[in-house]
């Protein structure tokens, strides 16, 4: 199937590593021209040459950019329309927030979150949403967390501006459909990322065993019986950014292998 993502031009936020970095490379591999962004210059260069190997696609651009800080953001997007004069495709992501309960967060940490996990992709898309407009297409894509649809114990911040995250992308969803413009929302379960890793590991720390046994008791609580790899989350992205996808706006999906109750 010809997705239709050969020559879109695809922004990938906090794509050094991780899911962001699995999703870069999947838009790669469909001849899409990339961004990628983080904070670090010599990762981001790192990355781009690795996704060239891997994709054999030459069209892998990087600009440094921290998503908690505007000016960042609207850098990044000034040398996409310098460059390219367009964005057809902006997934939004970013790292979690601090991990912890109510007791363990002070309001330095929920502004952090809020400008971190929130504002960050407020900020992406309004900045994209003058060339989607303008050419009558555009896909944006937010990633968040499995939260969304079960609350996580331990992970006050992330459980709040997730939620707040599908409260606005629903919204723009609905301002922004009759300009052919798809707005989605992507939660990972448990994948395995150096997140996931370190949430595993402040689970054994507080429990006092080993991370091994914390990965194995998670597993038990996945149908699947595994943690995802992120090109299997990369893949559902690129899904929705593409020509196969021209009807689904304003969701919020899930992908974590049967392990949410919540309906």
């Amino acid at each position: 199937m010809d997705l239709g993502i050969k020559e879109k031009v695809v922004v990938v936020m906090a794509s050094s590593k991780g899911l962001g970095k699995a999703i870069a490379l999947e838009f790669a591999k469909e001849g899409a021209i990339v961004i990628i962004s983080s904070r670090n210059q010599q990762t981001l260069d790192e990355t781009a040459a690795e996704i060239k190997k891997n994709s054999s696609n030459q069209q892998i651009f990087s600009h440094v950019c921290d998503g908690s800080k505007e000016q960042d953001i609207l850098n990044l997007f000034q040398f996409v329309a310098d460059q390219f004069g367009r964005v057809d495709v902006l997934v939004n992501n970013t790292g979690g927030p601090k991990a912890g309960g109510f007791d363990a967060v002070e309001d330095a940490d929920w502004y952090q979150a809020f400008e971190q996990n929130l504002l960050s992709y407020i900020r992406a898309s309004r900045a994209v949403l003058p060339y989607m407009k303008k050419q009558q297409f555009g896909r944006i894509i937010n990633v968040s967390s499995s939260s969304v649809k079960e609350v996580i114990d331990g992970l006050i911040l992330s459980n709040t501006f997730r939620a707040g995250m599908v409260g606005f992308a629903k919204t723009l969803a609905r301002e922004v459909a009759g300009d052919n413009i798809l707005v989605n929302t992507v939660g990972p379960g448990r994948f395995a990322t150096d997140r996931v890793a370190e949430l595993d590991q402040i689970a054994a720390d507080k429990q006092g065993v080993s991370i091994e046994q914390i990965v194995e008791k998670s597993k038990t609580a996945i149908p699947a019986g595994r943690y995802g790899e992120p090109e299997e989350f990369a893949k559902i992205i690129v899904f929705l950014a593409s020509s196969a996808n021209s009807f689904l706006t304003g969701q919020s999906l899930v992908v974590e292998g049967g392990s949410l109750k919540a309906l």
